[in-house]
């Protein structure tokens, strides 16, 4: 009957058979085997308690560890935990230095929450060579912690751990981790940072626990991250990345020994860099705030009217680039100088940018100088060419930490387009139109969809803004969504690039000065009597005339007949 209803549980829902098997087989004592993966369904009242038995004789050190979605487990090595033999989190590990003829090892796992946690749990083995990861704790409680200790924020995700020791035989004293920072001691150890992109759009428990398996041990961490930065023992053991919102990622830290040429993992730890859990602010496929989605959702409909008709109309297209620059300024200053809510400065956003598209507009139409508001829509240009090289994997390099030797690099990119152009502004105008006004409706895409390209500008935006961004590491996943907005993005981008080449190759580069125009119809209206349009009153008094009309229209008709007023 039992092998029944698994049977026809599994047919129709994998979690309904692991919290079945789980309920069925984890109300007590618990089997483990090295290197082998078990679900686990853990609750308030029972604690499981997990054993391995015969273990090798050359095993030293074993790391156990366990992982859950979003709900916290504890894993202690007594029944009754404690601040110093115990962890609490959503991943979670403890090492068994073995003492001599030791072959069994237990551990206990507990839900500190009422509602039962489904949580999988693996343990790896390692030899008196291997390094021993967290073997030189001096700032968290126990004494020797894998763990990597993760914060976010919707700006960066910090990563920290402890340092690790040299492995030693059974029953020997462990190395000592201050005596000396020659080749015999733990500071000849490296430590490779790596790290691997969930799934995009997918937030759920099965793929988590899945994609666990592919960042727990060496190999597989190897074989499946990527390695972003590797730190010597002199060097500081936290490491800050940019933060993905809503994209689930998972780190690992790999310690190598280059004298035994051996390695020891870490145990992994994962974030949305969001709360699964929130009411608001949560980690909702239909990503951003109501005001972000309308804001860039217009601002998209302009954009693609830009990448197709821009340089037509040629005043639309330079309050697009006004505003933009007013808005993104703005924006900055909001931001950083006020504490006013973030709706509250997307609105003041909005209305500086129209200011500043109205300011550029009306420049042009007084001054007609196209060199200075070419300048403007080359340096939007050269801005986001420069944000979509710092965008790779170039923009991750040690020297551009430094914030001044970042700027003068993005500076110098930004300028270099305007330069480039200079002799054929048209060109630069319709490249601009084109690729800035396509790069919108990416941004609109990403308020409903996560997609990576979003961050080409919004990394952009965040180094300005914190000062502390300097340090993280921005990379991103590509996957399929990112495939297919890249190929709209593109499109676009061609499409409206070739459509005003094609259209504009016959038409005069620019439209005449607009005030000159105005100032010599004036002229002609005033010296040509015989002109229709010199007889046109002045705007005073047909102000008047229209303001009379109106009054007549609403008085009382008088009645038909002879009246005679009355003598005084």
């Amino acid at each position: 009957m039992l092998i029944l209803i698994i049977w026809y549980a599994g047919s129709h829902n994998t979690n309904i058979t692991l919290l079945i098997v789980g309920y069925l087989f984890n109300t007590g004592l618990l089997e483990f085997s090295l290197d082998t993966f078990r679900n686990v369904l853990l609750d308030q009242t029972i604690p499981v308690e997990a054993v391995i038995r015969n273990i090798a004789s050359n095993v030293t050190v074993i790391i156990f560890q366990v992982h859950s979605h979003q709900k916290n487990v504890t894993i202690s090595f007594d029944k009754n935990a404690s601040a110093n033999s115990s962890g609490t989190g959503v991943d979670k590990g403890l090492v068994s230095i073995l003492r001599p003829q030791q072959s069994v090892c237990t551990w206990y796992l507990q839900s500190p929450d009422a509602n039962q946690v489904l949580s999988t749990a693996v343990s790896f083995a390692y030899s008196e060579r291997d390094p021993i990861p967290g073997g030189c704790n001096l700032e968290f409680n126990l004494e020797v912690d894998p763990n990597i200790y993760l914060e976010y924020n919707l700006i960066d995700t910090r990563i920290k751990f402890a340092p690790a020791n040299l492995g030693y035989v059974r029953g020997a004293n462990p190395p000592s981790c201050d005596s000396g920072t020659g080749q015999n001691s733990r500071w000849r150890l490296h430590y490779d940072i790596y790290q691997y992109f969930l799934p995009e759009n997918d937030l759920s428990e099965t793929a988590l626990l899945n994609h666990l398996r592919k960042m727990s041990d060496v190999q597989s961490v190897r074989a499946n991250g990527i390695r972003l930065v590797s730190l010597t023992t002199d060097e500081k053991t936290n490491v800050h990345f940019s933060s993905l919102p809503g994209q689930g990622v998972i780190y690992n830290v790999i310690v190598w020994d280059p004298l035994w040429n051996t390695s020891a993992a870490y145990v992994p730890v994962h974030t949305y860099a969001c709360s699964l859990t929130a009411l608001v602010d949560n980690c909702s496929p239909l990503r951003g705030r109501l005001s972000t989605k309308i804001f860039f959702t217009i601002f998209a409909v302009l954009g693609l009217f830009i990448c197709f008709f821009g340089h037509r109309f040629w005043k639309t297209d330079l309050f697009y680039m006004g505003f933009i620059v007013m808005g993104f300024i703005s924006f900055v200053f909001f931001t950083r100088i006020t504490s006013l809510s973030y709706d509250v400065c997307l609105i003041l956003t909005a209305v500086a940018g129209l200011v500043g598209g109205l300011l550029l507009v009306a420049y042009w139409w007084r001054f007609g100088f196209v060199l200075l508001c070419m300048l403007i829509v080359g340096l939007v240009l050269g801005f986001f060419f420069s944000s979509v090289i710092f965008f790779t994997p170039l923009g991750d390099y040690k020297v551009f930490r430094d914030d001044a030797v970042f700027w003068v690099t993005f500076s110098c990119i930004a300028l270099m387009v305007p330069i480039v152009f200079v002799g054929c502004p048209r060109i630069l105008n319709i490249l601009a139109c084109g690729i800035v006004g396509s790069y919108s409706v990416v941004l609109a895409i990403a308020c409903y969809l996560y997609t990576s390209l979003a961050y080409i500008t919004l990394d952009l935006l965040r180094r300005v803004l914190n000062d502390d961004f300097s340090q993280a590491y921005t990379n991103v996943p590509f996957q399929t969504n990112d495939l297919i907005i890249l190929a709209v993005w593109v499109m676009l981008a061609v499409g409206g690039i070739m459509v005003q080449l094609r259209r504009e190759r016959r038409e005069v580069p620019f439209p005449p000065h607009p005030y000159r125009i105005w100032k010599r119809e004036r002229e002609r209206r005033i010296t040509n009597i015989l002109d229709p349009s010199h007889h046109i009153p002045p705007l005073r008094e047909r102000i008047c005339n229209k303001l009379s009309q109106i009054k007549e229209f609403f008085r009382k008709e008088q009645p038909a007949g002879e009246r005679t007023p009355l003598l005084l």
